[in-house]
């Protein structure tokens, strides 16, 4: 399969910037796959499409301000830091993201407000770098992995992506985030889940369907550009997960697992396919794909030529799908994670 056979045409004005005010009010296309047809409906009427032995699987992870700004010492240029996550037992390397790259070579050292900085130590294969954090003064004598992500919160910024036009606002911490996120570690939100309220999770209960959550860290898996153009080539990089037993157990109990997002898909597929309750997964799914697991799947719209639209393309089927998608576009659906959401059943 070629990766051009998966774009599709979207008008910029499409892509929503903003929030909606009330996180329910986005509107739903529902996809059946049985039957090839879909139809537009509002995410309030999510429950109804939920039954007794239904499982409604959540991602839980939590987004930390990822995206931090400082300055290589002695000039005034500006330098973007976005985190990935840590990847040392003491919690002061870090994979990243740095922007501008080229001036930015291992060795290189990046200083922050409050006296936090760090320096480049390694270089990845995709241009992402690793950094050792460090700090002047007393207070960064020692850290561990709960005090740096303290100096985060303080001088971090949502990590919005890159088609959200704007500068990120104090709105965008609370509002970039599920009501039931719990497990810090994510540097892009679950965005299916940012749907849900307090009200709408009762009302899925009293439709009769358990909840359970598993715990993905969105990371370069999820968000990172396909950088080969035959689909079966590709692959992506690892992403931490975790599965409380009691919540694998009320999955594996459940008639039928209705997956919201695809971060929770590629969790629970991992894990029926014989992986641990925690570890990393670097599952690729894509058109061809058997489904073990998830009998529906509530997700946003996604970008072109991504890993997210090939994982909505193995589950409805590629033609379907992308019918499904230029029908959004006709209908002016609001796309990508502020926007609205498909229901696939």
């Amino acid at each position: 399969m070629n990766l051009a056979d998966f774009d599709f045409a979207l008008p910029e004005e499409l892509i929503a910037q903003e929030a909606l005010a009330d996180r329910a009010a986005a509107r739903m296309l529902v996809v059946y796959r049985d039957e090839g047809r879909w139809e537009d409906r509002q995410f309030r009427e999510f429950p109804e499409f939920l039954h007794p032995g239904d499982c409604l699987v959540l991602n839980d992870s939590r987004v930390f301000p990822a995206r931090l700004f400082g300055k290589r010492p002695g000039t005034s240029g500006e330098v973007e830091v976005f985190l990935l996550q840590p990847v040392s037992a003491d919690g002061r390397d870090w994979d990243a993201l740095v922007r501008p790259g080229r001036k930015l070579p291992v060795g290189a050292h990046i200083e922050f407000a409050g006296g936090l900085e760090c320096e480049i130590v390694a270089r990845g294969e995709f241009g992402e770098r690793t950094l050792r954090f460090s700090g002047s003064g007393d207070l960064y004598a020692e850290f561990d992995l709960g005090d740096l992500y303290a100096e985060f919160e303080k001088i971090g910024h949502v990590p919005l992506p890159p088609y959200i036009k704007r500068p990120d606002t104090m709105a965008d911490r609370e509002r970039y985030q599920t009501v039931f996120a719990c497990e810090r570690g994510s540097v892009a939100a679950p965005t299916a889940g940012l749907h849900f309220t307090p009200e709408i999770l009762e009302a899925c209960r009293e439709r009769g369907a358990e909840v359970a959550s598993v715990t993905l860290h969105v990371g370069l898996g999820t968000f990172q550009p396909l950088h080969a153009e035959q689909v079966e080539t590709g692959h992506l990089h690892r992403e931490r997960y975790a599965i409380a037993a009691g919540n694998a157990a009320r999955m594996r109990a459940a008639s039928r697992r209705v997956a919201v997002g695809t971060t929770s898909v590629r969790t629970i597929e991992t894990v029926w396919r014989g992986g641990e309750l925690r570890g990393e997964t670097d599952i690729f799914i894509y058109p061809g794909f058997t489904f073990q697991a998830v009998g529906a799947m509530l997700t946003n719209f996604h970008l072109p030529r991504t890993s997210l639209l090939l994982l909505v393309c193995a589950f409805a089927g590629s033609d379907l799908a992308l019918a499904a998608y230029r029908h959004a576009v006709e209908q002016r659906y609001r796309f990508y994670s502020y926007g609205d959401c498909m229901l696939i059943v």
